[in-house]
């Protein structure tokens, strides 16, 4: 009890302990508002010659998001090697004062629709403490790596363990990091309570990786997704709790509990979804914009002031709105502007948001009076920097603009300095979407193609000087629980394995208390929700048992594979985790098992996309095809845990056209897709059988014509082989019709030099006619197996159900 009490306490110390002095963090620094208080900037500077005019060095290291410093380091996420096939997206050190690489770390991109020019839009975030740094990559790697030598922590794969839907154009929201937890909101659908598709959030423990909680705070309030987003979030206490603030997916921000996902409150603006990031003030005004239709109408966009100190029935008071007032400056209409894409600063008492049109509009921050207007460019990205006493603004269009001295009226020319950046030969567009920050008397910026530090050579900068946040509700290790958590609250195992929980007891800010003397907890395993569809799956199978606050999970062998729920009661406290036990290989469902109307157990990103149906008799797997919406019209169902090698999957599929439109199916091996297009290549006027892995991208492409026919089932066959060193990988496809001898040869083979070398098998369908009348694809004899050395029937042999 009297670790606990000393760990409680320290860990609220820790929490609103102000950041290290010379640390950047949070991409919109120290108190997250996009403001730097660092003295000793330079007053002009030039970007042509290094050294000279107060450009201390620069490295052709670009990208998209703000830098982040911690411990006399820079770090970046960019991408690498365009158009080539070693293309990667990839985690960058340099050191702070000269600029040389330290480390890099490179990590793949695979199965999203984001393009090359998109990679790096997420912000990185830290822990100072424990010298770690967090990212959440393109492809959905959610990765921890030591800040010092770039080594692998833990890492999570957030699309194939919980169906994670990939961001349109870029989309991703940023991680954050405080209180111990790892923290990141998506779109995702995955199975049980989760087979939906919503905006949700996951908290992750810094240290492990381990799941701490799941909140879902669009479901709460019945509020559907309206497409991928990336409003990074800030953390604030308010009120006397500690609080992760977001925009979401569905037209709200949100309040969370940091420790503990409870929503707080949320204020639902906007007919789609919120991109910009909040940001906070110091009496807890909360101030958030959107670019898109708003719940009443027309027009388009706004800005909000919510008083987050004032709660009633979950929602915060609303302090002001450019919706429902007029301007003078905007001739007495209302302000309608498209405050979509980038994200604002507050310092001063002022408002700084730039429009999606490069624009800027300065509000009184107080009263929400529109004080001046600036048009600095064209297109806006990043969000505003304000340091020294002036305000740094990139537009999209190659230019940094620098407003020289910020005051309450609109700049003169006089006041604006332009910075304009070409390429190399001169000619060339050069995309500037970051944010800089200033940090350590340097300012610190990116392009598409070069990072830049700027300084006075001569200055020595004194330490900036930042207000402590506000102090939560002090820590009372005699409070009485004000709920119990378990952890982890999702686990990954297989059938036969045994899983293990925790019980912890928790105050109202989720601080972690002593266990009650005499605890007893009451474990079951109960149902698990209905299925979009309305069918009931099974309990988990298997045996909870409980010792004191753990919980002991022995998972049945039969069914193969399954997901379900633990829970936990003390009195009237309860508390839930979830269980997925992923197929062991070999493995062959049977589908006959599974009930009509169900997706199989176990299975992720399946549930609502994927149904068990009665095909002329016999129950197949069936890709559903009246949903247009893309996160359901196209859809990989991921079978095997993402750290799955080395073995070929098998299965049989049959696809029926509507008016000439072919859907697209097929299986994944490994990040790769082995797929039958439903579109005739332009030149052989033939369907193909196709290799892909980055659909934006040709890094793997490869095809064959193969000009499969409309309801004949075929056989589909895929393995990779990784080589001994990891250094490159052999993909084989085949495919033949069902109940004919298999060919010797495959008949595709690519060699990926830069390989995936690990990832869950499933299976793909696309349906791009989806609705009342469109193409339909069903499945059947699935298998996988672990590749021996000599041939393989996946959907055979021992451990396969037959």
């Amino acid at each position: 009890m009297t670790r606990l009490c000393c760990l409680g306490l320290l860990l609220a110390t820790l929490a609103t302990s102000p950041a290290n002095a010379g640390d950047w963090i949070h991409w919109r620094g120290p108190e997250q508002n996009g403001v730097s208080k660092e003295e000793g900037l330079p007053d002009s500077f030039d970007l042509a010659t290094v050294g000279k005019n107060n450009l201390l060095w620069k490295q052709p290291f670009g990208g998209r998001s703000a830098p982040l410093v911690m411990g006399g380091q820079v770090f970046v996420i960019n991408g690498a090697d365009m158009a080539k096939p070693t293309e990667v997206e990839r985690i960058q050190c340099l050191d702070a004062n000269t600029g040389k690489l330290v480390w890099e770390v490179p990590f793949q991109v695979y199965l999203t629709d984001i393009t090359s020019t998109r990679l790096g839009w997420t912000s990185l975030t830290a822990d100072p403490a424990a010298g770690t740094l967090f990212a959440q990559t393109t492809a959905g790697e959610l990765v921890c790596l030591n800040a010092k030598d770039g080594k692998i922590v833990w890492k999570r794969q957030l699309t194939e363990e919980f169906g994670r839907v990939t961001g349109y154009g870029g989309r991703i929201a940023s991680p954050i990091f405080d209180s111990g937890v790892l923290i990141v909101g998506m779109v995702n659908g995955s199975w049980g309570d989760q087979a939906r598709g919503a905006n949700r959030f996951l908290a992750v423990d810094g240290k492990t990786g381990a799941v701490a909680w799941w909140s879902s705070p669009s479901e709460e309030l019945q509020l559907a997704f309206k497409g991928t987003y990336y409003s990074n979030p800030v953390i604030a206490v308010i009120g006397g709790q500690r609080l992760f603030i977001s925009g979401g997916a569905d037209g709200a921000v949100h309040a969370l509990k940091v420790r503990t996902g409870e929503r707080v409150w949320s204020y639902v603006f906007g007919a789609k979804v919120v991109n910009p990031s909040p940001v906070v003030s110091a009496d807890g005004k909360v101030y958030v914009a959107h670019g898109d239709e708003n719940i009443e109408g027309a027009p388009i966009g706004r800005v909000v002031c919510l008083d987050a100190a004032v709660i009633k029935d979950k929602q915060p008071a609303l302090v002001w709105d450019t919706f429902r007032r007029k301007y003078k400056q905007n001739n007495g209409n209302f302000l309608s502007k498209r405050f979509g894409l980038s994200s604002p600063a507050l310092a001063d008492g002022m408002l700084f948001m730039p429009d999606d049109g490069g624009e800027m509009h300065v509000f009184d921050a107080k009263g929400g009076e529109l004080l001046w207007r600036w048009k600095f460019g064209t297109v806006s990205r990043g969000a505003p920097l304000v340091a020294g006493g002036k305000l740094y603004i990139f537009d999209v269009n190659a230019k940094l603009s620098v407003l020289e001295k910020i005051t309450a009226v609109a700049p003169l020319p006089a006041d604006i300095t332009e910075h304009r950046f070409k390429t190399k030969g001169g000619g060339g567009f050069v995309e500037t979407n970051a944010t800089p920050i200033a940090v350590n008397g340097k300012l610190y910026f990116q392009t598409r193609d070069d990072i830049y530090c700027v300084g006075d050579p001569k200055a020595k900068p004194a330490e900036a000087k930042y207000a402590a946040p506000a102090t939560e509700t002090p820590f009372n290790a005699k409070a009485v629980p004000a709920a119990i958590m378990l952890s982890p609250a999702d686990n990954l195992s297989s059938p036969g394995q045994v899983v293990g929980v925790t019980v912890k007891f928790v105050d109202a800010n989720g601080r972690e208390l002593p266990v009650p003397e005499g605890v007893k907890i009451e474990w079951s395993l109960p149902l698990p929700p209905k299925t979009p569809a309305g069918a009931q799956p099974p309990a988990l199978p298997g045996e909870v048992k409980g010792d004191g606050i753990q919980g002991t999970i022995s998972i049945g062998k039969v069914p193969p594979s399954s997901a379900g729920v633990v829970e936990a009661k003390f009195g009237a406290l309860s508390a839930k985790a979830r269980i997925r036990a992923a197929a062991a290989l070999p493995f062959k469902p049977d589908f006959a098992k599974i009930p009509l109307g169900a997706a199989p157990g176990g299975w992720v990103n399946t549930q609502g996309k994927f149904v068990m149906v009665n095909l002329a008799g016999k129950p197949v797997l069936s890709k559903v095809n009246n949903n247009g919406a893309p996160p359901i019209a196209k859809a990989n169902a991921y079978i095997t845990p993402p750290d799955a090698k080395d073995y070929t999957i098998q299965a049989d599929m049959v696809g029926d056209d509507i008016a000439g439109t072919f859907p697209d199916m097929g299986l994944l091996s490994q990040r790769y897709v082995l797929v039958l297009d439903g579109k005739a290549d332009p030149v052989t006027n033939k369907r193909q059988l196709r290799i892909v892995s980055w659909e934006s991208r040709d890094r793997v492409n490869v095809a064959v014509d193969f000009d499969w026919k409309a309801k004949v089932w075929y056989t589909l066959k895929f393995t990779v082989e990784v080589d001994a060193n990891g250094k490159s990988a052999t993909l084989k496809g085949k495919v033949w019709e069902q109940g004919k001898p298999e060919p010797e040869k495959w008949t595709l083979e690519f060699k990926d030099l830069n390989p995936n070398r690990e990832g869950a098998g499933g299976l793909y369908g696309y349906i791009p006619n989806a609705g009342p009348v469109a193409a339909t694809i069903h499945y059947d004899n699935v298998g996988i197996a672990l590749n021996p050395k000599g041939p393989v029937d996946p959907r055979g042999g021992p451990g396969s159900e037959k």
